[in-house]
């Protein structure tokens, strides 16, 4: 079985209890290079997510350019938008990734917007 050799994914573990079973910890060590153990990923790390880093932040501005209702006009509005999303948006986020994933290691997982 093979999960992904591509290097445009980078599997990420947290505290779900579902992601630190044993028999999960070791299929993703075997089966996917980019493996980043839960141990060496900061807790709490929006930084390095490029859907919290990037994409929310174009889909809000989107969404939220008339004054909306209700949820139910929220909820559309959100899928309109999302299925209009560029998807160079999304590959431009990946790209960034790559380096804010070098610089949260050369950070020891600390502070590293600087750096970018």
């Amino acid at each position: 079985m093979h999960i992904s050799g591509d290097d445009c994914f980078v599997f990420q573990q947290d505290s779900t209890p579902a992601h630190q079973a044993k028999v999960t910890i070791e299929l993703l060590k075997k089966e996917t290079p980019a493996f980043i153990d839960r141990s060496l990923w900061p807790p709490n790390s929006p930084d390095l997510n490029p859907i919290d880093y990037c994409v929310w932040g174009i889909l809000q501005e989107r969404v939220y350019r008339d004054k909306i209702a209700d949820v139910t006009e929220l909820k559309k509005k959100i899928r309109r938008e999302w299925v209009a999303l560029d998807s160079e948006i999304v590959t431009n986020a990946i790209s960034q990734r790559r380096r804010r994933l070098r610089a949260c290691v050369h950070a020891a997982g600390g502070h590293f917007e600087q750096q970018l």
